[in-house]
């Protein structure tokens, strides 16, 4: 699995205790994605003071910018980097009160779509995202098998009249391009 990280995204995620590679790149939502599947699925990771800062202001316009633009996703999500708690007792540093953050939370949710998952604590988090991401990946997996099988098969019968180079299949029939590809791609856009 190959995991895209935005390349402005401040503090991202080392991902070293899961089984994957990372590449930077210039994601249009989200701070982590999937190569390949950049148009899909997305993550959005936020700090406790992070999220409080993206609930007022410019912050918040800017933030409604993008859970708007995630609504065109097929799986989006907010990663909080703290806990419900730690929202409703205050532990930021905003003089935002947590009644009025949480309202804006769960307007954000209903009106946007995006979950937004409380992890905790960063680990947490970082966990949160990967398997996001790995489950996402796993039912894509399971639905071009699907699509292939019903197609009688062959990759080649499914894209034969396909004018898009992203879905033409290669002279050897396949649809996907090696994990080599898929970093060297990344990185050329990160």
């Amino acid at each position: 699995m190959l995991i895209l990280v935005d390349s402005r995204e401040q503090a991202p995620f080392s991902f070293d205790r899961y089984e994957c590679e990372t590449a930077s790149a210039g994601l249009a939502t989200g701070d982590y994605s999937l190569a390949g599947l950049e148009d899909r699925v997305a993550v959005e990771r936020k700090s406790l003071d992070d999220l409080i800062g993206c609930l007022m202001g410019a912050g918040r316009e800017r933030f409604e910018r993008e859970l708007a633009r995630a609504a065109a996703l097929d799986r989006f999500a907010v990663v909080v980097e703290a806990s419900f708690q730690d929202l409703a007792e205050s532990r930021y540093r905003s003089r935002m009160k947590p009644h009025a953050a949480l309202q804006s939370v769960l307007a954000f949710q209903v009106r946007h779509g995006s979950p937004f998952f409380w992890a905790g604590n960063r680990a947490g988090a970082e966990y949160a995202v990967f398997h996001f991401l790995r489950h996402y990946l796993r039912e894509a997996q399971e639905r071009l098998r699907s699509i292939i099988k019903a197609h009688g098969g062959s990759p080649v019968g499914i894209c034969e009249h396909s004018q898009d180079a992203k879905t033409s299949p290669r002279a050897d029939g396949s649809l996907q391009p090696s994990q080599e590809e898929k970093i060297m791609r990344a990185k050329a856009h990160g």
